[in-house]
């Protein structure tokens, strides 16, 4: 199995966090705003989707999602997450895991991080 814990973000590096309404609803009530407010502050349009989450700079992959605290690597909006952030990864295991684990044994180091250099 998995850890998401103990995972850099890979997923949550992906150009496109897709959303939909419910997802920005919710993030909506999770901050304590209106729908239009959140969808502001939060979405933006983008390969074709109505709703797609908002991103920030970050080390590791170059851009993240504006969610994710990149110090601590994590979710700073747990309870309160996109669907498909919900579902990820979905029956079975974690690909990104098991790569990461991998290297974190090759590397004989169990924090090591593969730094992005080029994106």
């Amino acid at each position: 199995m998995y850890d998401c814990k103990k995972c850099p973000g890979f997923c949550c590096s992906y150009p496109l966090i897709a959303l939909d309404k419910r997802d920005v609803e919710r993030l909506a009530r999770h901050h304590g705003m209106e729908f239009e407010e959140a969808r502001r502050a939060f979405t933006r349009e983008a390969h074709g989707r109505k709703y797609a989450m908002k991103r920030k700079r970050d080390r590791h992959f170059g851009a993240i999602c504006r969610f994710f605290d990149t110090v601590k690597r994590r979710c700073t909006i747990y309870q309160a997450r996109p669907a498909v952030c919900r579902s990820f990864p979905g029956k079975g295991r974690c690909g990104y895991y098991d790569f990461l684990s991998f290297e974190r044994r090759a590397q004989n180091d169990p924090e090591w991080v593969a730094v992005t250099t080029n994106r």
